[in-house]
């Protein structure tokens, strides 16, 4: 595994740390972030509710937050129209929060995944509009390029609301009032970095202002902080960068979340092994909450995550969490078959290309992106899954670091049904008949692409430290650095000459766990996962790369390190 270490000046990393008055290690990684200034530094590691700018500096939301206005004073028929990942339903469950605290019954609709398909589709759209055409439709998560659709619904007499942070591939729908930073260039604040759920949040901030100016006394019994639990989840999950006002909206998230006194929320996390009370942190909802959400929407039905996070009935939210941690037993399953079969067909088929795209028609098409994420991983290549839908072949893909999907498929659209996503995930749909065709492209515009990361796996440590520097301070320090997300990683640090003076214990015949000495005499505990195959030898000077936590059990706790991989010392 390539080791990539950039190093920063000696005295840009002594000059801040004597003005914040911290140890060098932590003014390496705030440099690293990058913060520019010491005032920038101190934002990062003091971010504040009082930071969040001006909601209505977003394009088009106060156009947004009067048309909700006026449908709160003619108590309309409201529809609210949410993806079903998490931070469709997350962002679903906020914005109902919120206009039933203003004396709205909204209806509140998540596409049938295997049924309707992906977004603002006309068959979810049908389903939403049987009890009758709402005055106002609000899409989640999704329509930014739903410009037929978003026809379709003013046809039939519905105003239309769409909060999307997805790239568009089109021009805006002229029938709808849009809110997305990537389509009009909105930056302040890191509008650019903001998911769905934290769009949604900024539109009720702008609510609240409004309705507070006009005297409205629903609007000051409202603390929106308390609605932040919704925000860290979906902000989490979606894997924006945790920068600006993201990490800020995180940051506090994660502590309302912890404390949090839904009763659906409550028992989803201890069904997910999580102790109440605790601040989480984002791995929690990565491996925890976020995949019993998403497995609803991927075998089931996401309205269930929804009813869960927005009831008050402990016995409906009992059996919801049981069922939704069921589904997610259910996914793990299905996800481990087709993971083991498609590397099989990797090493058969495709040992050699630079982009892989693989389908099946048994693979079940909501559960093939977490399998392109694991493959992704493991091979260090961008890869695309696909399961069948009808006459389509649907799926998700993932990509490597320095390697952007949304431009490599730009060069295959003509070959797609539609497509659509981030820079390291997209999602896709084409005839069946064209999957061939689709990967012969797909690998020749990956291995086209100036930008494709060809060194193989690799880890970017943080800092260079001694063994003695990994102390309890040192976790201090790190937790003023949380949460550990996109664009802020929890840091690698790495260590020269280190010495194992007794063998590695191996258990579970995959991991081992080791004892250290450092050169004061002290003893630090270590352990490595999946590495039984690779232990250190013992007398030899080795380097090692590793993350540093406190780790937690039975009442006790003491400094662990986590070692990520290890070299023969020069």
């Amino acid at each position: 595994m390539l080791w990539r270490h950039d190093p920063i000046p000696r005295e840009r990393i002594r000059a801040l740390g004597r003005e914040l008055r911290i140890s060098e290690i932590l003014a390496e990684l705030l440099l690293r972030v990058p913060v520019g200034t010491a005032e920038e530094a101190r934002a990062f590691l003091q971010p504040r509710l009082a930071h969040l700018g001006d909601p209505f500096r977003l394009t088009h939301l106060s156009e947004a937050v009067d048309r909700i206005i006026r449908a709160i004073e003619r108590k309309e028929e409201v529809v609210v129209f949410g993806d079903y990942d998490v931070d469709g339903v997350t962002s679903t469950a906020l914005l109902v929060s919120i206009l039933r605290r203003f004396g709205l019954d909204p209806r509140y609709v998540v596409p049938l995944r295997l049924e309707e398909g992906y977004g603002l589709t006309r068959d979810a759209i049908d389903r939403a509009l049987e009890n009758g055409v709402p005055g106002l439709f609000v899409a989640l998560d999704c329509g930014t390029n739903s410009v037929e659709e978003a026809a379709y619904l003013a046809s039939r007499g519905a105003d239309v609301i769409i909060v999307d942070h997805h790239r568009s591939k089109e021009e805006a729908s002229p029938r709808c009032i849009l809110i997305n930073p990537h389509v009009f260039g909105d930056t302040a604040g890191g509008a650019q970095h903001l998911c769905t759920v934290g769009l949604v949040f900024k539109l009720v901030h702008g609510l609240l202002k409004r309705l507070r100016e006009a005297g409205d006394q629903r609007a000051h019994e409202i603390r929106l902080r308390n609605y932040l639990d919704f925000v860290a989840m979906g902000t989490v999950a979606d894997l924006v960068p945790l920068v600006e006002e993201n990490r800020i909206l995180a940051r506090h998230g994660l502590r309302i979340l912890g404390r949090t006194k839904r009763p659906g929320l409550r028992r989803l996390m201890q069904v997910a092994g999580m102790t109440l009370g605790e601040d989480p942190r984002p791995v929690d909802i990565s491996f925890r909450i976020g995949p019993r959400i998403n497995a609803s929407g991927r075998l089931a039905d996401a309205a269930i995550s929804v009813d869960l996070l927005l009831s008050e009935d402990r016995a409906f939210c009992e059996q919801a969490a049981a069922t939704l941690d069921e589904f997610n037993r259910e996914r793990q399953e299905i996800e481990r078959a087709i993971t083991e079969a498609a590397l099989a067909e990797v090493e058969q088929r495709f040992s050699e290309a630079k982009g892989i795209v693989l389908y099946h028609e048994r693979w079940h098409p909501g559960v093939v992106g977490v399998v392109a994420s694991r493959l992704t991983r493991k091979l260090h290549r961008p890869c695309i899954v696909l399961g069948r839908e009808g006459d389509l072949a649907k799926g998700s893909g993932r990509s490597i670091p320095g390697l952007n999907l949304v431009e490599v498929l730009a060069t295959c659209n003509g070959m797609l049904e539609s497509w659509g996503g981030h820079p390291m995930a997209v999602g896709v749909s084409l005839r069946t008949e064209r999957v061939a065709e689709f990967a012969a492209a797909f690998d020749a515009a990956v291995g086209a692409a100036p930008q494709a990361d060809e060194t193989g796996p690799s880890i970017d440590i943080a800092a260079w430290i001694p063994l003695d520097a990994v102390r309890e301070a040192l976790i201090e320090e790190l937790d003023a650095m949380h949460p550990f997300g996109q664009s802020n990683p929890e840091p690698i640090f790495a260590t020269r000459g280190v010495i194992f003076d007794t063998p590695p214990e191996i258990f579970k015949e995959a991991h081992f766990r080791f004892q250290l000495h450092t050169l004061t005499g002290r003893r630090i505990s270590g352990v490595a996962w999946n590495m039984s195959d690779r232990v250190p030898p013992v007398g030899v000077p080795v380097d090692i790369a590793y993350q540093v936590q406190m780790n937690r059990w039975a009442g006790r706790q003491y400094l662990q390190i986590d070692l990520r991989d290890w070299r023969l010392s020069e």
